[in-house]
């Protein structure tokens, strides 16, 4: 295939020549068909995304949009534009390429929509927010190309439903635009091809995988310190962690909370004799932190960055030697994502050190190093669509100009997550959009459709488009608060002297709730620093820095990955094959063993049930392996079930692994006299009446619905000049939940808010699925003490927190003491 003499020479001046794969990209571009690119790290996928752009541009390009590029991050987007515009500098054409995220300048983004780029680059909400405006035809309707990056990160979260719609309207406003979609990682291409595919005619894509790079170079760190039986945070292998890093050029160190984050990194400054640079990056730092740390990366100059899933995607840091993942992956996939970090170069492997933060993580470290190196996938699937999210999109439609009903809901339904929108849902999405439903259509101010005479919908005042730009998103976050380092106040005999120092620098956000029990002069750890607390003004916290030895240490919201289905069978698998033992730590080996011999090892299809007494309770400790999600549902509904047989529970925990139910009754003698059946306790009917009741009774529904009364628009977060508290937000969603549930029960927001719970808060699809699994497999084994698996979950019962260094070896004391009652020592 040829292309213009200008690539062609570049790509000559650099000895290379276009991948099968890029010039196959370019090939289905002519045909004028959409794509789905799945390609390795290093492979040129971000090339063979734009050089159908390049090739249509190389001459004398016209004026107006060509092609859209999404991307998940904004720091993607920025770092695309960089690595775009030097090809385009080095060839001397005449393309415009921009970025626009949250940061561009306001008279940049007006600009943009009357003058736009031929390459404009961006996010999810920005697409939504231009979308909006009534010029918004004029500024697309030339559009030939949109390029989404990193599919995979988008498709199973509500901004990926709110992508779909947009592209949607994209395709009726521009109706020669093609999408080329560029993925890493997918485990069904199928269905990511049929996502991008439905809303452009003729509503087929073309697949094009490009061959496999180098095989990764994968190993699990063999520590000569005994592995922890539970936490998360390493502790014990930091000093080697430090050795690793000292023997490289640039590691990379992956963690999977903002907590563990801040820990690792604070832990590796206190043994850094060699003043190696160390840094760290996680979502709460200040942007302008963050940026500098990623300057600092491009240049070479750091030696380590402690980082979370902010690191995960595609953006070219430079020359990383390793990654380290410090604790368990979670899922293949995510782990192939992270270690395709290391060494972007396609014929040379990627390196990366597992680091298990305790004996349940060294199997499913193993496990996940088992995947990565078949490549085996384990990405979820794309989500179906949202009721709060099309009803934000239905309002932004009308902002940008006034439509049939008849005509959106013909486009709505092209949108894959929305296939199989029915019309009686989507009409009473209109009328909460248009009045806020039958129980609030009485307050004028959900008044935000009207129907004119000629059949159309249009907003009911400009004042509801200022408020949905305003508001406009998916990500609903914890209410945040700035904090400031500041100067710390002087002291004497015991009491406050001067102000608090003004004017620090701002170091990050935290969750407000983590300062409402601190009191001046707490400390705690944040943005790599050990700190005081010493204020609260308005939305600011000011802090200054502490020295103190025991911190505490956030536990932020969200971020939690939970063990994927994938993992967690091929974790069964082995703990069910004794024979592939053998190439465990002694440690975790000996552990395993020790099981057999005082009760049963769990096996891939049954549950293993034990039951026994501890320090006056009576416990029953199972383990479905189906992640913390799953456990915790199981073990709110099987509590439920408990009180019910009158075997008074008490109480519950939840890890990855297992789950653990203590109460007054001897649980045991219970099942062996026919009082409680283990097949009816564990019956998939809990998922019925059982769940509802509960529903009906927590506080999990009063906070879903918030989320989605803040993404429908219901409730705003921000007014011109001003942003609501978090308590005002909580207030007025748990008033108006109150008057729907009351009032109209079947309202579609308490609907979407049931569909949120039951599939990210709770986990029902993959507790059902363990249900039946299970079904009629249940095996029980009464026991006269705790068994050693039970040891890790049983660890996480009624532990006061500790903070700073006692930590470690008050959890190990507290290990080796429920194992010596385990093995009756």
């Amino acid at each position: 295939m040829t292309i213009p003499d200008p690539i062609a020479s570049w790509f000559a001046a650099r000895g290379w020549a276009p991948r099968a794969h890029q010039l196959a990209v370019l090939e289905a571009h002519r045909r004028r068909c959409s794509v789905l690119l799945i390609a390795p790290t290093g492979a040129g996928k971000t090339l063979a995304g734009f050089l159908p752009t390049l090739t249509d541009l190389v001459d004398a390009p016209a004026e107006g949009l060509h092609t859209l590029y999404i991307s998940p991050l904004k720091a993607l987007a920025v770092d695309v534009a960089r690595n775009l515009l030097t090809p385009i500098g080095e060839m001397g054409l005449p393309i415009r390429v921009e970025t626009r995220t949250g940061d561009t300048p306001q008279h940049k983004r007006l600009r943009q929509r009357h003058d736009p780029p031929h390459v404009l680059l961006t996010t999810p909400e920005q697409l939504a927010l231009l979308l909006s405006h009534p010029d918004a035809h004029r500024l697309f309707g030339a559009l030939q190309r949109i390029v989404l990056d990193e599919l995979h990160a988008l498709v199973t979260s509500k901004r990926g439903e709110l992508l779909s719609l947009a592209v949607a309207r994209i395709a009726r406003l521009a109706p020669e635009v093609k999408i080329t979609a560029l993925s890493a990682t997918v485990a069904r291409p199928d269905l990511l091809r049929d996502w991008i595919a439905a809303p452009i005619a003729p509503r087929e894509a073309a697949l094009i995988e490009a061959p496999g790079g180098a095989l990764p170079e994968l190993e699990i760190l063999r520590s000569d310190t005994r592995v922890p039986w539970a936490g998360h945070s390493a502790a014990y292998a930091f000093p080697e962690i430090y050795e690793v890093i000292r023997r490289h050029g640039t590691t990379l160190l992956f963690v999977n909370t903002r907590s563990q984050a801040e820990m690792l990194f604070q832990g590796l400054w206190e043994i850094n004799d060699d003043n190696l640079a160390i840094a760290l990056h996680h979502g709460s730092l200040d942007v302008e932190q963050r940026r500098k740390v990623e300057r600092a990366m491009t240049e070479g100059r750091l030696k380590a960055v402690v980082c979370t899933s902010t690191l995960d995607l595609g953006i070219d840091w430079g020359d990383v030697d390793l990654v380290v993942q410090i604790g368990a992956p979670k899922g293949s996939s995510r782990m192939l994502q992270r270690i395709g970090r290391a060494n972007h170069r396609l014929d040379e492997p990627s390196r990366a050190l597992f680091v298990p933060a305790n004996r349940f993580e060294v199997l499913e470290c193993e496990a996940a190093l088992e995947a990565v190196t078949e490549g085996a996938q384990d990405s979820e699937d794309p989500v179906s669509g949202g009721l709060d999210v099309l009803a934000q999109h239905i309002l932004g439609c009308a902002c940008h100009a006034p439509f049939a009903a008849d005509a959106l809901f013909a486009e709505i339904r092209s949108a894959w997550p929305y296939r199989d929108l029915e019309r009686d849902l989507f009409d009473r999405v209109m009328d909460f959009v248009a009045t806020g439903g039958y129980a609030l259509r009485a307050y004028e101010r959900f008044a935000r459709l009207r129907k004119t005479k000629d059949g159309l919908w249009r907003i009911a005042n400009p004042q509801v488009a200022q408020q949905y730009r305003l508001n406009i998103g998916t990500i609903v976050e914890e209410p945040m608060v700035k904090v400031r380092l500041v100067r710390a106040r002087g002291e004497k005999r015991g009491a406050v002297t001067g102000p608090i120092g003004r004017g620090g620098r701002v170091l990050g956000e935290m969750e407000e709730y983590f300062f409402n029990n601190l009191v001046r002069g707490d400390t705690f750890l944040f943005a790599g620093e050990i700190v005081a607390f010493e204020a609260m003004r308005e939305t600011e916290a000011y802090v200054s820095r502490s020295y103190a030895k025991n911190p505490k240490i956030p536990a932020y919201m969200g971020g939690k990955f939970p063990l994927s289905t994938y993992l967690a069978e091929r974790v069964r698998r082995m703990l069910a094959d004794p024979p592939s033992w053998n190439r465990l730590p002694q440690q975790v080996r000996d552990w395993l063993r020790l099981q057999q011999q005082q009760s049963v090892v769990p096996d891939t299809e049954s549950l293993l049930v034990e039951t026994f007494p501890h320090e006056n309770k009576h416990f029953l400790v199972c383990y479905p392996f189906e992640g913390r999600l799953a456990h915790q549902t199981m073990g709110m509904l099987l509590t439920r079930r408990l009180e019910r047989a009158r075997a008074r529970p008490l109480g519950f925990v939840a890890s990855e692994y297992a789950l653990a139910i203590w109460g007054v009754d001897d649980l045991s003698v219970l099942i062996r006299t026919g009082r409680l059946s283990l097949d009816e306790l564990f019956d998939e009917d809990m998922l019925g009446d059982d769940l509802e009741a509960w529903l009906d009774e927590s506080m999990l529904m009063k906070r879903t619905f918030r989320n989605c009364a803040l993404i429908a628009g219901l409730i705003e977060r921000r007014h011109p000049g001003k942003e609501k508290t978090g308590r005002q937000i909580t207030i007025s969603a748990d008033l108006i939940y109150s008057v729907l549930y009351a009032q109209e029960p079947n309202h579609v927001l308490i609907q979407a808010t049931r569909r949120d719970a039951a599939r990210g808060l709770l986990d029902i699809e993959r507790l059902a699925h363990c249900l039946r699994r299970i079904r009629a497999n249940i095996v029980h084994k009464p026991l006269p003490r705790i068994s050693p698996m039970a040891v890790p979950v049983m660890l996480e019962i009624s532990k006061e927190p500790i903070f700073g260094e006692g930590r470690e070896s008050a959890m190990a004391e507290a290990a080796d003491e429920l194992l010596r009652e385990a093995t009756g020592t």
